[in-house]
C-alpha cells in the first residue's frame, strides 16, 4: 500500500512539473508556421526561435507584430508572451516584419533572406498603396519583380499574356490610364527583357534600390495634433522626424534628423521634442491615445540606435557577414559564368548538330534524286535498246522485201510479152516495181541510219547510268563521314560533366587577388551603375511621355498632383529633408 501511494506522489509530482505550453501561429510575407511555446518565454525567446527556423541573423530590423483594437503594436523582448495585451484563444497570431528600414539597403542588408523579405514587404506596401509610386516607375519595378519571379525573358515560354493573373501595379496606376491589361504586360515585357542575366537577388535588390527613393518608403505616419490643436502627421523613419500636413504626405513641412534631436520624450499623450540646437524651440504634439505614444517613442529609440550604429564602424559580427556575402557573392558569379559557358557550348553544340542534320538531309535529298535519275536513265536505255533492235529488225525485213521485188523485176522482164497490150501492161508494172524498189531501197537506208542513232543514244546513255553510279558512290561515301561528325558532335554534352571537374577544382580562396579582383569589379560596377541610372532616368521620362496622352485627368488622386509638383520643381526625397535643415536656425512654427 505504501509502494502505490509513493508511486501515485511521484505521478503527480511529474504531472507538476510539466510546463504549460500554448500554441503560436507566425506569418511572414510568404508563409506560417506554428510553434509550441512555454508560457514562461518573453519575447525574445519566440523572436529568437522564428530568426533561427528562418535562418535570419540580421535580426534588428525585424519584430514581431500584432493588433490591439486596431491599433499597431510590437512584442515586447524582455516581458512575456502572454503579458502582452494579445487575444486569448489559440493560436496566438503575430506577423514577422520589417519595423526598421535601411537607409541604404544594398549597403546594409547583408543576407539574401533578409533581401527577400524586404522585397516581399515593400512589393506588398506598393501595391496596397501605403507606398506612392508614380506610374512610370510602377512599370519598371514590375518588370524587376518578374524577372525575380520567372528568370530571363525567353519568347518562346513567355508568349502573350502570361502576366494576366499577376498582380503588378497598384490599382491607382490601372485606373489612371486608358489602357488595357495587355497594353501593360507589354510595356512591363519590354523592360523584363533588358533585365537578362539578372539572378533572383539581384533583381530583388534592384527593386529595393529603387523604392528606397521614394517618398513614403519606411516611413510611419502617425496622426498628431500641435499646441494650437492643428491636426498634422508625424512621420518617423531611418532619417528621422517629419512633420506633414494631413492631406499630403509625399512632402515634410519640417523635419528632425536623428543628429539634430537631443531627446525625446513623452508625458501621457504629450509628446516632446528638443532640437540639439538650443536656439531651435522645442516642439510638443499630441497623440490621441497613450499607446500610440509608446509606439512612437519605440521606433524613435530603434531608428535612432540605427543611424548611430551605421555611422560607426561595424561589429566584428557584421563583418564577418558581409565578408560571408562578398564571398558567396562571388562564389555565384563564378558560378553563373561557368553555367552561362557550358549553356553557350551547349547552344553552339546543338547549333553545330542541327546545322549537320541539315546538311544530312541535303545529302540525302540529293542522293534520292540521283537514284531516281539513275533509274531513269536505266529505262531510257532499255527502250533504247528495244527500239534499235526492232529497228534493226525492220530495215532486214525490208532489205529481204527488196530483193524479192527485184527479184521479181528480172523474171517479169524475161517472160515473153506476146501483145502489146500485155507489153504495155508489164512495162506499167516493171515501172511501179521499180519505183516500189526505189521506195523500199530509200526507206531501209533511213531505218539503217535511225538504228545506226539509236545505237549512239545507246551509248550515251550508258555513259550517263555509269556517271550516275559514281555521283551515288560518292555521296554515300559523305553521307558516311557526316555522320560520323554528327555523332562525334552530338557528344559534346556528354564531355561536359568533364569540364564540370574542372571548374569545381578552381580555388576559392579570395584573400589577396581574388579579393583585389573583386574590389575592382566593385568599383567598376558602380560606375556602370550610375550610367545605368542615367539611361534608367531617361527611359522613365519616355515611358512617362508615351502614356501621358492615355492618362485620364479626372481620376488623378491628391498624391498623383502632389508627386507632379514635386517633380516639376525638381524635389525629390533626399532635397526636401534637407531643405528644413538650412531653415533649422529660425523658430519652428507649425
Amino acid at each position: 500500500m505504501a509502494g502505490a501511494i509513493a508511486s501515485r506522489m511521484s505521478f503527480s509530482s511529474l504531472k507538476r512539473k510539466q510546463p504549460k505550453t500554448f500554441t503560436v501561429r507566425i506569418a511572414t510575407m510568404d508563409a506560417e508556421m506554428e510553434f509550441s511555446c512555454e508560457v514562461k518565454w518573453k519575447g525574445k525567446d519566440l523572436f529568437d526561435l522564428v530568426c533561427r527556423t528562418l535562418g535570419l541573423r540580421e535580426t534588428w530590423f525585424f519584430g514581431l507584430q500584432y493588433t490591439i483594437k486596431d491599433t499597431v503594436a510590437w512584442l515586447k523582448m524582455d516581458k512575456k508572451v502572454l503579458d502582452h495585451d494579445v487575444p486569448t484563444e489559440e493560436p496566438k497570431t503575430f506577423h514577422f516584419l520589417a519595423k526598421f528600414y535601411p537607409e541604404n539597403a544594398e549597403e546594409e542588408l547583408v543576407q539574401e533572406i533578409t533581401q527577400h523579405l524586404f522585397f516581399l514587404q515593400v512589393k506588398k506596401q506598393i501595391l496596397d498603396e501605403k507606398i506612392y509610386c508614380p506610374p512610370e516607375a510602377s512599370v519598371l519595378l514590375a518588370s524587376y519583380a518578374v524577372q525575380a519571379k520567372y528568370g530571363d525573358y525567353d519568347p518562346n515560354v513567355h508568349k502573350r499574356g502570361f502576366l494576366a493573373q499577376e498582380e503588378l501595379l497598384p490599382k491607382r496606376v490601372i485606373n489612371l490610364y486608358q489602357m488595357t491589361p495587355e497594353m501593360w504586360e507589354e510595356r512591363i515585357t519590354a523592360w523584363y527583357a533588358e533585365h537578362r542575366g539578372r539572378a533572383r537577388d539581384e533583381a530583388e535588390m534592384e527593386y529595393l534600390k529603387i523604392a528606397q527613393d521614394l517618398e513614403m518608403y519606411g516611413v510611419n505616419y502617425f496622426a498628431i495634433r500641435n499646441k494650437k490643436g492643428t491636426e498634422l502627421l508625424l512621420g518617423v523613419d531611418a532619417l528621422g522626424l517629419h512633420i506633414y500636413d494631413p492631406d499630403n504626405r509625399l512632402t515634410p513641412k519640417i523635419s528632425f534628423p536623428w543628429n539634430e534631436i537631443r531627446n525625446i520624450s513623452y508625458s501621457d499623450k504629450e509628446f516632446t521634442i528638443k532640437p540639439l540646437d538650443k536656439k531651435i524651440d522645442v516642439f510638443k504634439f499630441n497623440s490621441s491615445k497613450l499607446r500610440v505614444n509608446k509606439l512612437i517613442l519605440q521606433l524613435c529609440i530603434g531608428n535612432h540606435d540605427l543611424f548611430m550604429r551605421r555611422r560607426k564602424a561595424d561589429s566584428l559580427e557584421v563583418q564577418q557577414m558581409k565578408a560571408q556575402a562578398r564571398e558567396e557573392k562571388a562564389r555565384k558569379q563564378m558560378e553563373r559564368q561557368r553555367l552561362a559557358r557550358e549553356k553557350q557550348m551547349r547552344e553552339e553544340a546543338e547549333r553545330t548538330r542541327d546545322e549537320l542534320e541539315r546538311r544530312l538531309m541535303q545529302l540525302k535529298e540529293e542522293a534520292t534524286m540521283a537514284n531516281e535519275a539513275l533509274m531513269r536513265s536505266e529505262e531510257t536505255a532499255d527502250l533504247l535498246a528495244e527500239k534499235a533492235q526492232i529497228t534493226e529488225e525492220e530495215a532486214k525485213l525490208l532489205a529481204q522485201k527488196a530483193a524479192e521485188a527485184e527479184q521479181e523485176m528480172q523474171r517479169i522482164k524475161a517472160t515473153a510479152i506476146r501483145t502489146e497490150e500485155e507489153k504495155r501492161l508489164m512495162e506499167q508494172k516493171v515501172l511501179e516495181a521499180e519505183m516500189l524498189a526505189l521506195k523500199m531501197a530509200e526507206e531501209s537506208e533511213r531505218r539503217a541510219k535511225e538504228a545506226d542513232q539509236l545505237k549512239q543514244d545507246l551509248q550515251e546513255a550508258r555513259e550517263s547510268e555509269r556517271r550516275a553510279k559514281q555521283k551515288l558512290l560518292e555521296i554515300t561515301s559523305k553521307s558516311s563521314y557526316t555522320q560520323s561528325m554528327n555523332s562525334s558532335t552530338t557528344a559534346l554534352p556528354t564531355d561536359l560533366p568533364s569540364f564540370n571537374l574542372i571548374s569545381e577544382s578552381l580555388s576559392f580562396d579570395f584573400k589577396d587577388t581574388d579579393m583585389k579582383r573583386l574590389s575592382m569589379e566593385i568599383e567598376k560596377e558602380k560606375v556602370e551603375y550610375m550610367e545605368k541610372s542615367k539611361h534608367l532616368q531617361e527611359q522613365l521620362n519616355e515611358l512617362k511621355t508615351e502614356i501621358e496622352a492615355l492618362k485620364l485627368k479626372e481620376r488623378e488622386t491628391a498624391l498623383d498632383i502632389l508627386h507632379n509638383e514635386n517633380a516639376s520643381r525638381g524635389n525629390s526625397k533626399h532635397n526636401t529633408i534637407k531643405k528644413p535643415q538650412a531653415q533649422g536656425r529660425r523658430p519652428i512654427c507649425i
